[in-house]
């Protein structure tokens, strides 16, 4: 079940993984100077201008990328247009719940892979395996954990003959991309995301960059259900966005370094947390259940992601990270409960 969203305005929203920052200037320009009058029209079927500025941005060709409405769509569009074997796919057990909903929704045999006691991705689950197909999230969500791109090579090198899809909806937090591994494999397929690091989640819009080949496979599949699936509004607050990169790799890296303060005061209290590159903490508290602290802080109004029932996290909580006025507000308040 997503992370609850509330409305209470005093709150400190710390449960989706939202930006801690606000959009940059020239996206409210870009919004402010939209011409409604040309709502009328339908929204382009190439989005030329947003994966334009992408490729510039990626330093990829235009024919490497897809757009479309949240990296979810990507992704569904992704499993429905490379997933077509007999064999399983394979993705962790404990990683992004929406790859094992649309495995089952499209009727997708898939194995879900255990993470070590670590929380970590073994390569050679992956290396020596008969599958469908592979989907791994890089930063790893929801443990936050990024696997070394030497060890993603190695798993992409060992499946040639199926597609590999690399989720990285986190990489702005830390971590190196997979991008470079496109030059010499046709099998990859990256996702990103304009919801975390450009702190656009209300928009919706997402993207894949694989080789030409598989671009035209999921333009195919997009074209036959759902062509204009990023309205005229999303593309230009989006391309906009791409052009103030220089405005998010400042913010994100700020958000970078509240989480790893955020990390040693909690572990100072005594938690455990697991590295992250990523905008939020899976952390497991010390000496009181995840659900206790999850309750007093809700009571405080402030919103954490507590994950129940699901049996390798239960004793922990994800934390995403705000401002360092809102972190350091968290760390006083949880503080309280230990005095």
């Amino acid at each position: 079940m997503a992370g609850a969203q509330p409305q209470d305005k005093k709150m400190i929203k710390i449960n989706t993984n939202e930006n801690a920052f606000p959009p940059s200037s020239g996206v409210l320009k870009a919004l402010a100077d939209f011409d409604g009058r040309e709502l009328r029209k339908y929204s382009s079927l190439e989005n030329n201008d947003l994966r334009g500025v992408l490729a510039d941005n990626l330093a990829v060709h235009q024919d490497q990328i897809i757009v479309g409405n949240g990296s979810d769509d990507i992704l569904a569009l992704a499993f429905l247009s490379f997933f077509n074997s007999t064999d399983p796919i394979l993705f962790p057990d404990t990683t992004y719940g929406f790859y094992k909903v649309w495995a089952d929704l499209f009727r997708i045999p898939f194995e879900e892979v255990p993470l070590s006691d670590e929380f970590e991705i073994v390569t050679t689950d992956y290396v020596n395996s008969v599958n469908g197909g592979i989907v791994i999230a890089n930063p790893n969500a929801p443990t936050g954990i990024f696997k070394d791109l030497s060890e993603v090579e190695a798993i992409v090198a060992a499946n040639q003959d199926v597609v590999v899809i690399i989720d990285e909806a986190y990489i702005a937090f830390g971590g190196e991309s997979a991008l470079p591994l496109l030059e010499q494999y046709d099998n990859i397929f990256i996702t990103r995301t304009f919801s975390k690091d450009a702190a656009l989640a209300g928009l919706r819009v997402g993207y894949g960059i694989g080789s030409p080949k598989l671009i035209s496979v999921i333009n195919a599949v997009k074209n036959s259900y759902n062509p204009y699936s990023v309205d005229l509004i999303a593309e230009a607050l989006a391309t906009a966005a791409v052009v103030d990169s220089a405005y998010y790799a400042q913010v994100n890296a700020e958000i970078s370094v509240t989480r790893d303060w955020f990390s040693a005061e909690l572990r100072a209290l005594g938690f455990e947390v697991l590295p992250s590159k990523t905008n939020f903490v899976l952390t497991k508290p010390a000496s009181i259940s995840a659900r206790e602290v999850f309750e007093f802080l809700q009571a405080k109004k402030i919103y954490v992601r507590y994950f129940g029932d699901k049996a390798r996290l239960s004793d922990y909580l994800r934390i995403s990270i705000g401002t360092q006025d809102e972190m350091s507000k968290v760390i006083q308040v949880i503080g309280d409960l230990f005095e």
